[in-house]
């Protein structure tokens, strides 16, 4: 009778479960989507359990606004996409 350890499982699938060099180039040059995206769901948690006020709205609108502008410069390939920043 065979045991596999976990420590067997685990390193089993090791060598093609890592993200190839490609793949992580991609997530790179998508990480200002992913940054803008997050600020756009952090605004929005914040008025999950309260009526959102006008501060509250300016945010979620700007971050959207944000979300918009980093995707509309990545579909177009635009290089000066900044990543990060307050919504």
């Amino acid at each position: 009778m065979s045991h596999i350890t976990v420590q067997d499982a685990v390193t089993a699938f090791a060598d093609f479960m890592e993200p190839t060099d490609a793949e992580l180039d991609e997530i790179e040059r998508e990480m200002p989507v992913i940054l803008a995206e997050a600020d756009l769901l952090d605004a929005q948690i914040v008025t999950l359990d309260r009526m959102p006020n006008e501060l509250d709205t300016r945010r979620i609108r700007r971050a959207r606004n944000r979300v918009l502008a980093v995707r509309r410069d990545l579909a177009n390939g635009s290089a000066d996409v900044v990543s990060g920043g307050a919504a």
